[in-house]
C-alpha cells in the first residue's frame, strides 16, 4: 500500500476531451464527474483482462489522486491494476489501498522517457538489454507492442 506519482498528462485518454481530472464547470456536479471517471478507470482495467476481488477505483478531481480498492490474486496482477490507474490522462496519484491474496516480490517501476526503448531501459536495469522481453511481458496487456511506449508513461520491472 502507498502513494504512486505519475505524469498527469500522459496515458490512456479515457475521460474524453473535458476529463474529469480538470475543475468542473460552474453548475456541473463535481462528484458525479468523479464517479464517472472512477468507473472509466474500472472499466479499462476490465478490457485489460484484470480483475480483483471487491475492485473498486474512486477519482477525486481536485487532486487529480485515483483510489484503487480490493484484493488481487497475486503481486503482479496489484501492480498492473495500480498501473492501469495511473497511466491515465488527467491522473497524477495513485493510492494503493490493494492487497494481495498471494504475497511475493515486488516490482520497479520506471518512467519512460523521450527517446527510451525497451532494450535501453532493460540495459539500465538489468545490464542486459537483451532482457527487454521480460520488461514486455511483464507490462502485458497494456503493452500490445515492444515498440508501443511514450514519455511519461509508468512501467513494471520485475525483480530479477
Amino acid at each position: 500500500m502507498g502513494i504512486m506519482d505519475f505524469v498527469k498528462d500522459a496515458g490512456e485518454a479515457l475521460f474524453g476531451k473535458a476529463h474529469a481530472a480538470e475543475p468542473p464547470p460552474p453548475g456541473t456536479d463535481a462528484d458525479a464527474a468523479n464517479r464517472a471517471a472512477g468507473e472509466a478507470i474500472q472499466n479499462y482495467i476490465a478490457t485489460q483482462g484484470l480483475s480483483a476481488t471487491a475492485l473498486n477505483v474512486e477519482f477525486d478531481g481536485a487532486t487529480r489522486t485515483a483510489t484503487a480498492y480490493g484484493v488481487a490474486p497475486d503481486q503482479a496482477t496489484k501492480e498492473k491494476i495500480l498501473l492501469c490507474c495511473g497511466n491515465v490522462k488527467g491522473v497524477a496519484t495513485v493510492n494503493d489501498q490493494m492487497s494481495v491474496s498471494t504475497p511475493s516480490a515486488e516490482a520497479t517501476y520506471y518512467t519512460v522517457k523521450s527517446g527510451d526503448t525497451l532494450s535501453a531501459i532493460s540495459k539500465a536495469q538489468y545490464g542486459d538489454a537483451n532482457k527487454y522481453n521480460a520488461i514486455f511481458e511483464a507490462n502485458k496487456p497494456m503493452l500490445s507492442s515492444p515498440d508501443k511506449i511514450y514519455p511519461g508513461q509508468v512501467l513494471r520491472i520485475p525483480p530479477r
